[in-house]
């Protein structure tokens, strides 16, 4: 069995070599065809040495095809994984500082808020030029496998207007399933589950164990009792108590979607501090993590490659969705999982067009995306409103629209519990400005930002707010020792 596989943004070290373990583990595509593409050449080499070390120690005979061409990766393959940041961590520091300054305290800022909406501005008009690739040189029906956030508004776009058969992809329901396993002191395979609502706002609307099915209160009581989850979710588990079900995503990514729970700093101390670590909420924490992360492979990423190979195992390969669809539709193998597709009138009691995400079955026939029915009314409701924000930040980005850039960002909840419409007209001109070489859609609206800032400054309210909640960066040699504790610590586990 061959065909071709292409990464995109494929110097993103964690997902690009996690994603091709699991599809190489598959014994069936063993003769398969893999191209890397990254803009960057320093990080392309770097996955392309790393990735090609575990296939040599595994006996494969398969060289990665590594180039800054997209085309070129794209020509004749049947799967484009989709892993490209655009505009890198520089972009990705402007998403979470300057709203910063107008008191909007992210965790993450990926997803929703003004750092999500900013950043589908920037990955919106990069992934309809990959769909366009995609159509003129890949196989006639290509999949785009897309992994990049914001995932649902990406999804949408490529699908929409990309016209590109495009499943986005997340692993937040498998870690929430994992996570309420645990809980209630089962393994994943005890608790049956069903999952559906949008990415990142995702609710179990049934857990079964056994012929039981768990209550409300019955998961309620087992968070509160547990010693971890009872600190690091407590914005989880107001959201179940008041919604009636659990939401997929961390303490700090859940936070940040919602208008209760950061909108000052006294509550954010309430709901999050003192955090443990980025997933509990931390001011930022996502984009410290990744920014170490950085230094880390750039000091460290030769002793890594020199290290051995890691092996390919079938039945210990990641939950991570990508190569159990590609294994179901090229073998026949049915899977089932969570995935972002379309909705096709999947979740009826949200807009009729939006991204989803929903339990879908994969086989040799295709994705077939079942009929779920309505979501529990407040569950609807919190997802609907995420899913307005969306489009209008989905279409700004196609058209290059202030005005409904400026209105997903009044609509955003966290960002609207912030700021007066003022503050937002401000922001929005600073982070425009800050991404100029990133949002050609919005050139001439750019020179108008500069000349209304030129004019009329506001200082913003938080500009020098010493954010209580926010963890100083490790060094470099922090970094390294805390490394190689983890290499002790796993050592005498084992």
């Amino acid at each position: 069995m061959s065909f071709k596989v292409a990464f995109i943004g494929a110097g993103a070290l964690g997902f690009t070599t996690k994603l091709m373990k699991d599809i190489l583990s598959v014994p069936a595509f063993s003769n398969i065809e893999i191209a890397f593409m990254d803009i960057d050449p320093k990080y392309l080499d770097i996955a392309t040495r790393l990735c090609q070390r575990d296939i040599d120690a595994n006996g494969l005979n398969i060289k990665i095809k590594p180039t800054t061409d997209r085309r070129e990766a794209f020509k004749d393959a049947k799967y484009i994984i989709n892993c490209v940041r655009v505009g890198g961590l520089d972009a990705f520091k402007t998403d979470v500082e300057i709203p910063l300054k107008y008191g909007v305290d992210q965790c993450v800022g990926d997803t929703l808020c003004a750092g999500g909406i900013f950043y589908g501005q920037r990955g919106i008009p990069v992934i309809l030029d990959i769909c366009k690739d995609i159509r003129e040189v890949a196989l006639p029906g290509a999949i785009l496998l897309n992994y990049s956030n914001p995932n649902a508004m990406m999804t949408w776009a490529a699908n929409k207007y990309g016209k590109v058969q495009t499943i986005g992809l997340c692993h937040g329901v498998q870690h929430g399933h994992e996570q309420i396993s645990n809980v209630l002191g089962l393994s994943m395979d005890e608790v049956a589950m069903t999952c559906v609502g949008i990415n990142h706002q995702t609710w179990y609307t049934d857990l079964k164990v056994g012929d039981h099915h768990v209550t409300k209160d019955e998961l309620v009581a087992a968070f509160l009792a547990h010693d971890e989850a009872s600190v690091d979710e407590k914005c989880r588990i107001n959201m179940m108590q008041n919604f009636g079900l659990y939401s997929t995503e961390s303490n700090g990514h859940l936070s940040e979607y919602l208008m209760w729970y950061r909108k000052t700093p006294e509550a954010t101390a309430q709901w999050i501090y003192p955090p443990s670590g980025w997933s509990c909420g931390e001011t930022g924490g996502y984009l410290r993590c990744c920014l170490e992360g950085r230094m880390l492979v750039d000091e460290d990423h030769e002793s890594w490659i020199s290290e051995a190979g890691e092996v390919f195992d079938y039945d210990t390969r990641s939950n991570e969705h990508g190569s159990f669809i590609i294994e179901a539709l090229e073998t026949g193998k049915l899977y089932r999982g969570c995935m972002n597709v379309m909705n096709q009138n999947s979740i009826t009691n949200v807009p009729a067009e939006c991204v989803v995400e929903v339990p879908c079955f994969v086989s040799k026939s295709g994705v077939s995306v079942p009929t779920y029915g309505e979501l529990p009314l407040g569950a609807a409701a919190v997802c609907s409103q995420s899913i307005w924000v969306q489009r209008l930040a989905v279409e700004a980005a196609v058209a290059g629209d202030i005005t409904l850039l400026r209105q997903a960002l009044l609509m955003d909840p966290l960002t609207g519990a912030v700021c007066n419409p003022n503050e937002i007209m401000q922001m929005a001109d600073e982070m425009l400005i800050a991404n100029e070489t990133l949002l050609l859609q919005y050139a001439d609206e750019i020179a108008k930002a500069k000349a209304r800032l030129a004019a009329n400054y506001v200082t913003p309210r938080f500009e020098n707010f010493d954010w209580p909640n926010r963890i100083p960066m490790k060094t470099v040699a922090e970094l390294l020792k805390a490394k190689e504790e983890a290499m002790e610590a796993l050592k005498k586990d084992k």
